[in-house]
């Protein structure tokens, strides 16, 4: 109707209705805009659209090089000149403040909500770096300084640093050292010549002996001792009339020859056994025979030749001498040892039924060992009644290697034993005496104690000493006195075993 009015007037009326319907439509977009929350124009993109002034504008105002990130939320605000956004925002101009404004996209949206982030949050503006901090930080990055360092902790550093020594003077210091570092074998030539020179005091060549006992320990030492010449002058050192060198040379010896067929070859070729046993037959030192006593023992330990040698130089005789001195005393356990070791490695080489299928090495063995007559010798000297005078010592050891031996030699000492009372009344006294013993031990937990090893030990030995051939005509014909009441003891306990 207002259109048909329009043409129906004069055109001056039809000019002033346009106009008034221009500034009622003018009014009611003003309005709209005002009521509504969002600009009337949307641009969606990831770069700024801006008008040719205002982006004329913001490259008067803003450094290129100037990074100042902008940090949307999921709410419209309103970016500054020289802002940067990140990938994915959404940014606007709003045409009725002429500002350009930005919020999180979609998928930033998301993101934001998962990392558990309030919505709305006051948006915190991030870091921002000018061209000339950039290029200071990049200069302390190549000179190695940080710029966050405070005075106070680049002079503790400093401090700390002056505790420690540079590491190209450490590596100077490791290759002086790496110059003189010696191995062993340098260590034992430096040992054999300081030894044999003329100018070394006798201190100085007992501290040199001192060390090559602790080098000579491994079998590798040991053997190049004696293949550079050294045994040759450890044994010499033997014949000195100084004692001190003769107990340091003769310990030497004993552990150079410890478990080393090598050497101990080197050593009785080289006449070390005869000089061992001089030093034992003739007036020295206790600490002197201690110690030749030890390298003799180490020499013929798992070696029948020299045992056979030992026994052709009268060896046995010396040890026997020197078991019955006053001054042996000590030396006695020692001694009954050594020849428990020589009785004992005999008997358990001849039981081939160990080892169904002996080879060659074995055979050799046993041969040498059939040239090792010990047994008869021993009972010849008088060892059999040697032996037991042991039990009468206070120790429990020094027992229990009197037992054993004992029961080793017991095949050619049974009747000599069957014969002495004295001993009958020993082993019983003392069976009476680790039959408490073993009570006490069981009263305390432990049922398979030391001492009941020793009492079986003793059980042993009476049985062998009472179980005679043709005992069941023997028994009968006992009298009933305290000795003879434990031998049909010993008698009853052969009958249980028959």
């Amino acid at each position: 109707m207002l259109t048909g009015y329009l043409r129906k007037g004069s055109k001056s009326t039809r000019l002033k209705m346009a106009l008034m319907l221009l500034v009622l439509s003018c009014q009611f977009v003003h309005v709209l805009s005002e009521k509504s929350s969002s600009a009337l124009t949307v641009v969606e993109s990831t770069e700024t659209s801006l008008d040719d002034e205002d982006a004329h504008h913001m490259e008067e105002e803003s450094d290129p090089e100037d990074l100042d990130v902008f940090r949307p939320t999921d709410q419209w605000q309103s970016l500054k000149p020289g802002q940067a956004v990140p990938r994915g925002s959404h940014v606007r101009l709003n045409l009725q403040t002429r500002q350009r404004e930005v919020k999180l996209g979609e998928h930033q949206i998301l993101k934001y909500q998962i990392d558990g982030q309030r919505q709305g949050k006051e948006n915190t503006p991030g870091p921002s770096f000018n061209a000339e901090e950039l290029k200071k930080a990049l200069k302390n990055i190549k000179e190695g300084v940080d710029p966050e360092t405070s005075d106070k902790e680049k002079e503790e550093k400093e401090a700390l640093r002056a505790q420690f020594r540079p590491m190209e003077e450490l590596k100077r210091d490791m290759a002086k050292l790496d110059m003189l570092m010696e191995s062993d074998f340098q260590v034992i030539s430096r040992l054999m010549s300081q030894f044999n020179s003329s100018n070394t005091t006798v201190e100085e060549k007992i501290k040199a002996l001192h060390d090559l006992e602790y080098l000579v320990h491994q079998v590798d030492n040991a053997q190049n001792l004696a293949s550079r010449g050294g045994l040759k002058l450890v044994v010499d050192a033997l014949n000195s009339t100084d004692y001190r060198l003769q107990e340091s040379a003769a310990f030497v010896l004993g552990s150079a020859l410890s478990s080393n067929p090598v050497v101990q070859v080197e050593a009785v070729e080289s006449g070390t056994l005869q000089k061992l046993l001089m030093l034992l037959a003739t007036p020295r030192p206790m600490s002197v025979k201690k110690k030749a006593l030890f390298a003799v023992a180490s020499l013929l330990r798992h070696f029948p030749f020299a045992q056979s040698h030992f026994l052709k130089l009268g060896g046995l005789q010396v040890l026997g001498d020197l078991f019955r001195a006053s001054e042996g005393v000590a030396l006695r356990v020692r001694i009954v040892t050594i020849l428990y070791d020589m009785i004992n490695e005999k008997e358990l080489i001849s039981q081939t039924g160990l080892d169904p299928i002996p080879d060659a090495s074995h055979n050799e063995r046993l041969q040498q060992y059939a040239q090792v007559s010990l047994m008869p010798l021993l009972a010849e000297q008088g060892w059999c009644s040697l032996v037991p005078e042991l039990l009468a010592s206070p120790e429990h050891d020094w027992k229990e290697k009197a037992l054993r031996t004992i029961l080793a030699m017991m095949p050619h000492c049974q009747t000599q034993y069957r014969q002495d009372y004295t001993l009958s009344s020993s082993l019983r006294t003392l069976q009476e005496q680790y039959q408490e013993l073993v009570l006490s031990e069981q009263a305390l937990g432990d049922e398979d104690g030391y001492f009941g090893e020793i009492l079986v030990l003793l059980e042993t030995v009476l049985l062998k000493l009472n179980c005679p051939s043709g005992w069941s005509q023997t028994i009968l014909q006992v009298k009933k006195t305290d000795v003879e009441i434990l031998v049909t003891r010993g008698l009853r306990l052969c009958g249980q075993i028959l």
